[in-house]
């Protein structure tokens, strides 16, 4: 039986993964010896199974499996326990940054209101010994703004450029991993190239706060913790790495499954949590209400980019959208006429089958969205398998419907409103369409593994 995301004909995995998890443990074991006994020895280590990702065989070296090992709640408590030493040169300084995506899975879990979570989180962290817990809402800011003026840039250019569009959602790492490793530079050409949010947070928190903490990028220690195990690999690219100070952008991603149990392991509950105000990258600053952008389990870039282009293109001022649900809940459309004309249509496609659908109809030339919001996870990020998952594997349907109404009742801030961005961008990025914007806010994909056969899948 393969798993429900291959995509080869067949499984390549006869045994369930085992060799290559032992085969990464043995690759840290030396690691393992030298480490010091500490409280938290019994933590588990980081296991990305073949139903929690798009990460197979197919995807992962050996190398990158063991690295993806290291990020686990060990190597968390390993920083944790160099700062309680003498030696003050190993010492770190320990930022966590919390996708808004994991709040309403603290809050439905606990029973609280999504500012109490995100409060009472950021209380646990510090009481752990972390130095910062920020809110990866402004990362996702230019994530949107970016996204949204290429979109635009792409729009005009679609009579001269093959590629232009349709343009790909770039936010999902599972759908990135899985164009890149298994699909064609046909595909990859039309991705997005502005970054993830959480990678534009690594550049905030290693570039902006520790310049204005005078710090070097590498005396940081950058924790993310996100909805899916896919966040993990994509802390690993090449791209979000800076030789000059040795350092990732991000150095280790922790699930929200994760951060609970090294509650379980403290014995602590959220309720007896003393509250604190997440901190903000900008000095005397404290994060007020939580925010979120539009979209209803997302980020919601088809919502801002759509709106956007409405107005920037054609002058419409859209306040609200209307999605049409095609062969599934989890492949919607939305168009915009004008005289008569549809001259946008959007699409959402979450999970594995519908990005399927939709790259075997943009290879037959009958695919004509201008833009699709691309998410690995079927019901998008809430439904990440680092919070989403049961016991039994299988997702809780209960908890997602919990976490889905705490999610859509956190107010909708437009990325535009935040002031602190606009500020950002001719303070530190020294303007919007610099060269420094482009480089820190942009990346860019190419196909790695090409395969022929990749789409010849029966579901």
């Amino acid at each position: 039986m393969k798993c429900e995301n291959c995509s080869k004909k067949e499984c390549s995995k006869k045994q369930k993964n085992d060799d290559t998890q032992s085969a990464s443990v043995d690759a840290l074991s030396s690691n393992d010896g030298s480490e010091e006994k500490n409280e938290f020895d019994t933590l588990a280590n980081a296991k990305i199974l073949l139903s929690d990702c798009l990460a197979c065989d197919s995807c992962m070296t050996l190398e990158e499996g063991a690295r993806v090992f290291q990020q686990n709640q060990k190597e968390f408590f390993r920083v944790l326990n160099l700062n309680k030493k003498c030696d003050t040169s190993k010492h770190k300084v320990l930022a966590v940054s919390l996708c808004p995506q994991s709040l309403p899975y603290f809050a439905a879990k606990f029973n609280l209101s999504v500012n109490e979570a995100a409060k009472r989180l950021c209380g646990f962290l510090k009481s752990l010994g972390v130095h910062y817990v920020f809110d990866t809402t402004i990362a996702a800011d230019f994530s949107i703004l970016e996204s949204q003026r290429e979109f635009v840039q792409r729009y005009q250019r679609r009579n001269q450029e093959e590629h232009a569009l349709p343009m790909f959602a770039s936010a999902c790492p599972g759908w990135i991993r899985y164009a890149e490793r298994v699909l064609t530079n046909l595909v990859t050409s039309h991705i997005c190239t502005a970054k993830s949010p959480q990678q534009i947070m690594g550049s905030l928190v290693k570039g902006y706060f520790a310049r204005q903490q005078n710090l070097s990028p590498d005396k940081i220690f950058h924790v993310v913790v996100a909805p899916c195990y896919d966040k993990k690999l994509e802390a690993l690219r090449e791209d979000f790495y800076t030789a000059l100070y040795n350092s990732a952008e991000v150095d280790c991603v922790l699930t929200s499954g994760e951060i609970v149990q090294i509650m379980e392991q403290k014995n602590v509950s959220m309720k007896d949590v003393t509250e604190v105000a997440v901190d903000s990258l900008f000095d005397g600053l404290k994060e007020g209400d939580v925010v979120r952008h539009e979209g209803k389990r997302s980020d919601g870039y088809l919502e801002h980019i759509f709106k956007h282009a409405a107005k920037e293109l054609f002058g419409v001022d859209v306040k609200e959208i209307t999605y049409k649900a095609l062969k599934n809940k989890d492949f919607q459309e939305v168009t915009l006429e004008k005289d008569g004309e549809t001259v946008l249509r959007f699409a959402a496609a979450y999970g594995f089958r519908n990005i399927q659908n939709m790259v075997l109809k943009l290879k037959k030339g009958k695919f004509f969205y201008h833009f699709v919001e691309v998410l690995a996870c079927p019901g998008g990020c809430l439904n990440g398998k680092g919070q989403a998952q049961g016991e039994d594997g299988k997702a809780d349907r209960a908890l997602l419907a919990q976490m889905e109404e705490v999610y859509t009742a956190i107010p909708v801030r437009l990325p535009e409103a935040n002031l602190h961005v606009q500020r950002m961008y001719q303070d530190w990025l020294e303007g919007m369409d610099s060269k420094k914007a482009q480089d820190t806010l942009h990346t860019s994909y190419s196909a790695v593994n090409q395969s022929t056969s990749s789409l010849d899948i029966k579901w």
